[in-house]
């Protein structure tokens, strides 16, 4: 069974040689869009996150395929973001003591799970960075969004609490592209009123895989700074101007946390979860609000769904007093005519069954479930689009 949904910091190391479900088998070795290599790069196992070491991208294409073709379909494989990470990990747990069929998830990254899925290895990917309708056409995949959450500011100074310390999306792209350097500066100073700023350098933390997470982000970062937007741009990787790369939102977290006067940004239930210090933000209304679920449900309040190819609204900076501006959907990648029928139906059974069963365990997590509206134009496209050999829907 699965040990924890997220599993507290000093473990994260470990995590190369422990399986979170020991009914599982072990799954494939990790693949992203990274160009780096560092100490937190990824080796995925069963329902693994991707902070232990391996540099072999090439391998993916043998262990998750095989299970995803198991006889009798005793595992679902899947494998990409690992924002939805956390809650994938516990919707499988307790999809597997209900139904006995397990998830072999491989938190590899949004550019992993894309690469995976299009070289179908896995029988479904995941990413937070929304394919174009372009690219689902060519791919012959169908997309849909399961969850949305929200992406934080994580810092470690001594003496400051979570909340404590506010930003505003300017100051926040500065600091990210080495503007900002120090915590005294006066443009933070000037957001954070009778707080003690440290006089210590800013060690910036971010992502170094291809990452959903980053792609939001750096969305958000484009909308409010002009200088982000012309400098460096919305990709799912980056060239950042400053800063040390970690594998995964728990390569992030695992640096920050170990690291004094540090800044990364993380997915909120990894900064929940293992008690990290985020920071509140200044949204759009110019409002200063904290990250919970209700401001990420806030941000999704207006979204047109059905107005984009495959679902894929962006929530970030949003209109509203109360929204959260680093607001985020996270999406499943499947093909409309999948190679194995059975591994297919099963993965959409246990999507159906979150869906339907998994909103309290997303939001005890901060997650917030789709609208309903949304689940029953998903499921009515699974029928219409995703089909078996036969022709027939597979649910």
């Amino acid at each position: 069974m699965i040990l924890n949904t997220i599993f507290p910091l000093r473990a994260l190391a470990l995590l190369a040689t422990v399986a979170i479900l020991a009914a599982f088998a072990t799954g494939c070795p990790s693949e992203t869009d990274s160009t780096s290599t560092d100490s937190s790069s990824s080796s995925s196992s069963s329902i693994a996150d991707n902070s232990s070491t391996s540099t072999d991208s090439s391998a993916a294409d043998t262990t998750a395929g095989d299970t995803s073709s198991a006889g009798g379909v005793g595992q679902i494989a899947g494998a990409g973001a690992t924002f939805p990470y956390p809650i994938y990990s516990k919707w499988a747990d307790s999809y597997q003591k209900e139904t006995g069929v397990g998830l072999n998830y491989q938190s590899i990254g949004s550019g992993g799970g894309i690469k995976q899925i299009k070289a179908k290895t896995v029988t479904f990917g995941a990413t937070d960075a929304p394919l174009s309708g372009e690219e689902l056409t060519e791919s012959g995949l169908v997309q849909w969004p399961m969850v949305m959450g929200g992406i934080v500011p994580v810092i470690n100074l001594d003496g400051i609490t979570a909340g404590q310390i506010t930003l505003d999306g300017t100051t926040l792209a500065d600091i990210f592209m080495g503007k900002i350097s120090n915590w005294n500066d006066p443009a933070i100073a000037a957001l954070n009123a009778g707080v003690t700023l440290p006089d210590a350098s800013i060690n910036v933390v971010t992502r170094s895989d291809g990452s959903g997470t980053t792609y939001n982000f750096t969305y958000y970062l484009a909308e409010v700074s002009e200088a982000w937007r012309n400098e460096v741009g919305v990709d799912k990787a980056v060239e950042w101007p400053v800063g040390i790369g970690a594998k995964g939102n728990e390569g992030v977290a695992q640096n920050v946390a170990g690291a004094k006067f540090s800044i990364g940004y993380v997915e909120y239930a990894y900064a929940k979860q293992n008690s990290m210090t985020h920071c509140n933000m200044i949204n759009k209304a110019g409002k200063t609000v904290s990250p919970d679920a209700d401001a990420f449900a806030a941000a999704a309040a207006s979204a047109d769904w059905n107005s984009v190819p495959g679902y894929g609204v962006i929530l970030a900076n949003q209109p509203g007093d109360s929204t959260w501006p680093m607001t985020a959907a996270t999406f499943i990648l499947m093909y409309k005519s999948p190679e194995d029928d059975a591994a297919s139906a099963e993965a959409l059974k246990f999507f159906k069954w979150a869906f339907e069963y998994g909103s309290e365990e997303a939001l005890g997590l901060d997650y917030i479930p789709m609208p309903s509206s949304v689940v029953e134009s998903v499921e009515a496209m699974w029928a219409g689009e995703i089909k078996g050999e036969n022709g027939q829907p597979l649910v």
